[in-house]
């Protein structure tokens, strides 16, 4: 029985190996969603080790009422879905941030900055081309009076693979 258990569990470890998935060393690119008012960010993704890896984001607004920028970081773990579509992972994560605002001077109230702490959760393709599409969900709880409740971001991110 020993020997059929200590078989089982090398042919499930080399199962896993064959299906382990090649992880990006490194993306840059645009993730486009609401981002809590602030609209696109730049992102950097790097690969750390087995199937995880750090994402940082910068995000920026100036409109009519303030400017603002937020910085993003992310922990996140990949997962594959090779068995439904070659190029095909999810992932989930966590992370938080900083940001800032200052309003335009004819509009009342504070200037500051903000915390937050963020999840994220997501999909992502790798074309055979060095190009990475993902649609990301990550709501973000924040500490401040500029963000200061529970916000959701939902993305469309491309980014170049190198």
């Amino acid at each position: 029985m020993k020997k059929i258990i200590l078989l089982i569990l090398i042919t499930l470890s080399f199962l896993i190996q064959l299906n382990a998935q090649e992880i990006a060393d490194n993306t840059l690119g645009l993730r486009f969603g609401d981002d809590d008012g602030l609209g696109a960010e730049i992102t950097y993704q790097k690969f750390l080790y087995n199937n995880n890896r750090a994402e940082i984001g910068f995000a920026w607004r100036n409109n009519k009422n303030y400017n603002a920028f937020k910085l993003t970081g992310t922990h996140q773990w990949l997962f594959n879905f090779d068995q439904l579509i070659n190029g095909m992972n999810w992932y989930v994560g966590a992370g938080g941030g900083f940001g800032s605002w200052k309003l335009k001077d004819d509009l009342p109230g504070d200037d500051g900055t903000f915390l937050f702490i963020a999840g994220d959760i997501g999909v992502e393709y790798k074309f055979d081309f060095p190009l990475l599409l993902s649609l990301d969900f990550r709501p973000e709880l924040g500490f401040s009076d500029f963000n200061d409740d529970l916000g959701v971001d939902i993305a469309l991110g491309a980014r170049y693979v190198f």
